[in-house]
């Protein structure tokens, strides 16, 4: 059982930074974790994920250069940094978990068994 908890979201304006945090009971059991978003009205949509085991890193095309995702192994928690905020990047940003594949997998299909509540993210112009 995998728990997750996100904070670190808030409001800033267009070119503002912030950081999101995702702590993970159960971090030695995943072995992909990765941060999505949905904004009022769309669809949620795969923002960047990371292998537990490797390292790899997966990134949507919308926030390559921007976004950095890593992890903390010894503190069980993931990590979203975001550069450059634009409006459109105002969303519902939520942590997931994989235990049974690995990211190539997980990322392409987007299938992660364990879902965190969600931090909001706005960004004002």
């Amino acid at each position: 059982q995998v728990q997750l908890v996100e904070s670190g979201g808030g409001s800033v304006q267009a070119g503002g930074s912030l950081r999101l945090s995702c702590t993970a009971s159960g971090y030695s059991s995943t072995y992909c974790l990765g941060w999505f978003r949905q904004a009022p009205g769309k669809e949620r949509e795969k923002v960047a994920a990371i292998s537990t085991r490797g390292g790899s890193t997966y990134y949507a095309d919308s926030v390559k250069g921007r976004f950095t995702i890593s992890q903390d192994n010894a503190k069980g928690t993931l990590y979203l940094q975001m550069n450059s905020l634009k409006p459109e990047d105002t969303a519902m940003y939520y942590c997931a978990a994989d235990t049974e594949y690995d990211c190539p997998l997980s990322w392409r299909s987007t299938r992660f068994n364990y879902w965190g509540l969600g931090t909001q993210v706005t960004v004002s112009s």
